[in-house]
């Protein structure tokens, strides 16, 4: 742990903050790809105030419904690791294919699915019985985020070597079809009601506004450079993308899907998590070690807070099922 880690940690612990205090405040998860950690940031004061080891190169991850375990996708060992939220340790290993990286929960909190990359697949995990149920293959090549649908019928999987998002039917449990969007589909979120679906293209440039019912585009948007990360206001009238190759994170406007402002973030900003009553957005920007905090309402930065080396993502278990 850093000097200012441990500041940030003594400093809580002088307000008065005991160890309960600390669990039933609304944390945030980064998974350092390089430090193989995840560090956790209050939400609140913004600052570190913990660390754990997750893996040799942690990526996406989950919460349970209960927020007692989260589900991390450990690459280099090809695994999704259950962690225990109580002890930071490895309580379960679920061996996968080869490159596992995005990792999503139903909203019911009965599946977490996990994109394969190596594998064009999705594997599905049965939460309520802790045991591996199925996988489905992919028509897009190296799926990298699997996300459900609000009402839990569909799963939307990003290809990154391909040109689609692929479809699966989560109620069948079979692929359903693709849709056809831009080059190298990255990050997607779905507006609160569902209706409609946000996908960042990352060498297009480009977002692509789905309509869920017909599984069609609705728009194209030109968006900055590289642009990667998708995180949905729970208000449904905004959504903000990340730009790795501009450092900047940008706001849509949804009624009119159009981009309303730009903000400088850190260096190669992807994954992206929202506080439940959508105040505050955090950027893990990965060449720079940092994770950015946003105030949506005022649309400027608040803070750059430093965590482990090559931060991929961030999750808010408080704030929605993925």
């Amino acid at each position: 742990m850093t000097i200012t880690r441990v500041a940030a940690a003594c400093a809580l612990l002088a307000a008065g903050l005991g160890l309960g205090s600390l669990a039933n405040a609304q944390m945030a998860y980064v998974p350092n790809e390089k430090s193989g950690t995840i560090s956790i940031i209050d939400t609140k004061t913004d600052e570190v105030v913990g660390e754990f080891e997750a893996g040799e190169r942690p990526r996406g991850l989950v919460a349970s419904e209960d927020r007692k375990t989260l589900y991390v996708s450990d690459e280099p060992n090809s695994a999704l690791l259950l962690i225990d939220l109580e002890t930071k340790k490895v309580s379960r290993q679920f061996d996968l294919g080869e490159s596992p990286e995005g990792v999503g929960r139903s909203p019911d909190g009965k599946w977490i699915v996990v994109a394969i990359e190596e594998d064009n697949a999705v594997f599905f995990l049965n939460a309520e019985t802790g045991e591996k149920a199925f996988t489905i293959g992919t028509d897009g090549e190296n799926p990298e985020h699997a996300v459900f649908s609000p009402d839990g019928k569909w799963v939307y999987v990003s290809a990154e070597e391909s040109e689609v998002v692929d479809v699966i039917d989560a109620v069948k449990h079979e692929h359903h079809g693709t849709i056809r969007v831009g080059k190298r589909p990255r990050g997607i979120s779905f507006t609160p009601d569902g209706k409609l679906a946000y996908v960042a293209c990352e060498v297009a440039n480009t977002v692509f506004a789905i309509d869920v019912a017909e599984h069609k585009v609705l728009a194209s948007i030109p968006a900055g450079d590289r642009s990667n990360g998708v995180e949905m206001h729970p208000n449904g009238k905004e959504v903000w993308i990340s730009n790795g190759a501009d450092h900047t994170v940008s706001r849509i406007d949804i009624a009119t899907n159009k981009i309303t402002d730009t903000l400088e973030v850190g260096k190669r900003p992807w994954n992206m998590a929202m506080t439940p009553d959508g105040a505050k957005l955090y950027v893990a920007n990965g060449r720079s070690g940092t994770v950015s905090v946003i105030d949506t309402a005022a649309r400027k930065k608040i803070k750059d807070i430093e965590v482990g080396e090559f931060p991929w993502g961030v999750l808010i278990p408080d704030a929605g099922y993925n």
